[in-house]
């Protein structure tokens, strides 16, 4: 047959207002509700994020429009009689072509969407950012097949729409699974998230294709005919168990939206050196690269001048080359990773880069103890007021101080007493700026450091809530 008149044919065709519909109001509708397009081309993007976030919706629908056209023209082979009109002709090469619209439809429920964001974000990917793409259209092949054998068995009247709706139920309800965890990652609907510079390890991509592609395997060799087609059964209903049974126990293991990815692949661009700072080319804010390394390496020359002990960098990192903190590096003496980018892009109306003297602040200020992240109730909490008025004079001297006290007027808020905290602490930075001596500031600076420390002490039984902190006196 003709592919014109096969087209003309195929249910494909004249369903193709259906799940042209679907994709115009999902992607026009439902994929710019949480981002509006000011927000999508903003950025910063990456291409591999972007065709993650366009097939997010789309997975479930191509895998069940697939299946229910598969089955109808599966049943229609049946009625018509091809095996009986046309005996000499390879049973699958029939199927195959036959079902040539039906993958068609699928995989343009797939593509329509991730082409039409990447026109909309101006973004070229790479083959390793459309790996999801590749492995949904490989997954609708397998949909394809046991949708077609589905129409030989059942009558395609109800079997086509109702396992159209019975493939689109189940594939998007696995997203919703915790316990347990494999679902979510071997239905073909990818839950991992994928943020800037990463890309999808090969475990995320080849558990659902594998799942899907022995499936679909298994029952293409239960439908197919032949002398030994009960040994080539068993074996692929076996593989198939095994497959399932590997990629279950494999998928267990990983996080509800955290499957493998691999991280670290965005461009940067460097300058300088000691420390050479680094930029995401990609990441909105590079054209400011000198800007910020005169910002970091001018803070720490400050910071250095009144006093404090810090140690240059050799290197200081765009935190957004590994924007997912469980992938990114951890800091070290050497190696600072800092929200360059994202603090350039926060920058005031005048383009000052005050945020980028905060983060250079934030880590390179250290204290002789190591502090609780969080503060519970019943804990002693004097130390803040020490701690907090140390860093607000360093804050001071990086022209730092305005980000520094959002920060912490934020965290005061859960004290009862939270803007007479926020008093005291200005109170006893100002108290040490205005000291005589440059000496006198420094030793003041190391003081309230040691002050700080020597009021953590454990809590004892019986010890109440704290209402806020309270300072220690000098």
């Amino acid at each position: 047959m003709k592919f014109r008149a096969l087209l003309r044919s195929s249910a494909a065709l004249w369903t193709a207002p259906v799940w042209v519909g679907i994709v115009a109001f999902y992607f026009f509708y439902a994929l710019h509700l949480q981002d509006p397009y000011e927000e999508v081309i903003a950025g910063p993007l990456w291409g591999a994020q972007q065709v993650a976030i366009a097939l997010e919706y789309f997975y479930a629908f191509a895998y069940a429009i697939t299946f229910g056209l598969a089955t109808w023209e599966g049943g229609r082979l049946k009625q018509d009689r091809v095996w009986d009109l046309a005996p000499s002709r390879a049973r699958w090469r029939v199927v195959g072509q036959a079902l040539v619209p039906t993958v068609g439809a699928g995989w343009a429920i797939l593509l329509l969407p991730v082409v039409m964001r990447l026109v909309e974000t101006r973004l070229l990917p790479t083959p390793a950012a459309v790996l999801p793409l590749v492995m949904g259209m490989g997954i609708v092949c397998a949909y394809a097949v046991v949708g077609c054998v589905l129409g030989h068995l059942a009558p395609r009247m109800i079997a086509a729409p109702f396992g159209a709706v019975a493939a689109f139920y189940t594939i998007s309800k696995t997203s919703a699974y915790s316990d347990p965890i494999w679902p979510r990652h071997v239905s073909g609907q990818l839950s991992t998230s994928v943020a800037f510079g990463e890309y999808y390890s090969a475990p995320t991509i080849l558990v659902p294709f594998l799942v899907a592609a022995a499936v679909a395997a298994a029952v293409a060799a239960w439908w197919s005919r032949g002398p030994r087609r009960l040994p080539l059964r068993l074996v692929a209903t076996a593989v198939a168990l095994a497959t399932l049974v590997l990629s279950a126990r494999t998928a267990s293991g990983w996080g509800v939206v955290d499957g493998p990815v691999s991280a670290g692949h965005a461009p940067a661009r460097c300058v300088g050196t000691a420390p050479r700072v680094c930029m995401a080319e990609a990441g909105g804010a590079v054209e400011r690269l000198d800007d910020v390394r005169s910002e970091v390496t001018g803070s720490l020359e400050r910071l250095r001048a009144a006093g404090v002990g810090v140690t240059m960098p050799s290197t200081v990192t765009d935190g957004l080359l590994y924007e997912r903190s469980s992938t990114r590096p951890r800091s070290t003496a050497a190696t600072w990773w800092l929200p360059l980018t994202a603090q350039a892009e926060a920058a005031g109306p005048d383009g000052s880069l005050a945020g980028v003297r905060y983060a250079v602040l934030l880590s390179s200020v250290t204290f002789p103890c190591t502090f609780p992240a969080t503060v519970t109730p019943g804990t002693p909490t004097a130390w803040i007021i020490n701690r907090d008025a140390a860093m607000l004079w360093a804050a001071y001297t990086v022209d730092a101080q305005d980000p520094y006290l959002r920060w912490r007027a934020d965290e005061y808020a859960q004290f009862a007493n939270g803007p007479e905290v926020l008093a005291k602490v200005k109170e006893r930075a100002a108290k040490g700026r205005a000291l005589p001596t440059a000496a006198q500031r420094t030793a003041w600076f190391e003081q309230e450091k040691a002050k700080a420390c020597r009021q953590m002490p454990k809590r004892p039984a019986g010890v109440p809530a704290a209402t806020g902190p309270q300072g220690e006196d000098s």
